[in-house]
């Protein structure tokens, strides 16, 4: 049986052969232990994640010794929020946020708040932009954290992260951001960004998963201290502790390197895919609106809202032809409406509406053409079996 199309790259992304290619050493004949430090398969090992912090640094235009490899995005936004908020809790007790982040960052937040710590969830406006002047306003002398993600990964947003790291350092502020769905797919630069720590994940772009890292910064105006989340054997500068998974580790860092090598042309590739899906579900559908801002998004994201059908009926309706979700895969078994389609104050009667179509690198012409068809039969049909109700304007 012929598999569905896949557009659920904000999920998870399939492994790129280059990056397969990569780790199959280390999962085979080169498997030492990269903190073995007396034979040569300890120091093939330790050479391998040297390589992948590079890498990784070169794709965001930082040292690979501000690299410190985690399991993955979760637990890079746990050290983040919990090793900052333990190290400078001398200093203060509050950190600011948004209500649109990751689950990882608000649960995280919501377990500092039992902590006694004090959390501002900044608002964001209807197209999920926050304002700076908003987190300006926020801050006081308590405050020792900002933490904003740089993509959406339900709406494709990008978030401002430049003009509000500029004002954390000015009140001498940290500043964190979960750049799982950007890094790798728009330039990142953690100097121009003015942020103190990054989030990635290797299986969003086309590396394995199980594997993350969090860029800390070493450099100027300061060294950024943490708390560790996990203790053990002092691996990474003591900061995480563990064996460090190698093949997850070279796998993530070969990554890296293909998405600088291809981001420029895979991402105008990927904006002509979406533009060609939006105009081909618009021009014969009433009733889609778009979620998220019409131009700052990332360049394979395309969230809409389908007045008169449920989420859970198209996607159901859907499922042998392409692979779709409501939105972030952490949260696909909840009934409700996404938190993040109502940060941006949908109405209600669309809430339970909204499809996220994730591209990625081995979506093609041909497979767009074959959604675009199967979606606007699907809603027809869905929608001549419902009752009527309130249709939105075409956006």
């Amino acid at each position: 049986m012929q598999r569905p199309i896949y557009l659920d790259h904000h999920a998870t992304t399939p492994l790129d052969t280059a990056v397969l290619d990569a780790m199959m050493p280390y999962l085979t004949d080169a498997f030492g232990n990269a903190a073995s430090k007396t034979h040569a398969y300890g120091w093939e090992a330790e050479a391998a994640v040297q390589t992948a912090r590079e890498q990784i640094a070169a794709l965001i235009h930082a040292t690979p010794e501000e690299i410190i490899f985690t399991s993955g995005a979760t637990e890079s936004d746990n050290l983040a929020l919990k090793g900052v908020a333990m190290a400078y809790r001398d200093r203060g007790h509050h950190i600011i946020t948004s209500p649109t982040e990751h689950k990882a960052i608000l649960d995280t937040c919501h377990y500092l708040e039992q902590q006694g710590f004090e959390i501002t969830y900044v608002p964001v406006d209807k197209t999920g932009l926050v304002n700076p002047d908003d987190i300006r306003n926020a801050i006081t002398p308590q405050t020792i954290l900002v933490s904003v993600m740089h993509v959406n990964s339900e709406i494709g947003t990008i978030a401002p992260l430049a003009e509000i790291g500029a004002i954390t350092r000015e009140h001498g502020v940290l500043f964190h951001s979960d750049a799982v769905q950007s890094v790798g797919k728009i330039p990142v630069d953690v100097d121009a960004l003015h942020v103190d720590l990054l989030s990635i994940s290797g299986h969003k772009i086309c590396g394995p998963k199980g594997v993350g890292a969090l860029y800390v910064r070493a450099a100027q105006p300061e060294r950024i201290r943490l708390e560790p989340t996990v203790h053990g054997g002092g691996q990474e500068r003591g900061i995480r502790s563990g064996t460090l998974n190698v093949p997850g580790i070279v796998g993530l860092g070969k990554a890296c390197a293909v998405c600088h090598d291809l981001m420029p042309e895979e991402g105008e590739r990927l904006r002509q895919l979406r533009q060609r899906l939006y105009e081909g579900l618009t021009s014969r559908l009433d009733g889609v609106s778009l979620n998220g801002h019409p131009e700052l998004r990332v360049p394979g994201n395309l969230s809409l809202c389908f007045a008169r059908v449920q989420d859970e009926s198209l996607l159901l309706s859907l499922k042998d032809i392409v692979a779709l979700s409501a939105g972030s895969a952490c949260t696909s078994d909840s009934h409700e409406p996404s938190y993040v389609i109502q940060a941006i104050g949908v109405e209600p009667y669309l809430a339970h509406s909204a499809i996220r179509f994730g591209l990625g690198r081995h979506t093609t012409e041909a497979q767009i053409d074959i959604v675009i068809d199967a979606v606007v039969e699907k809603v027809e049909r869905l929608r001549a079996l419902a009752p009527p109700t309130p249709v939105a304007s075409r956006s």
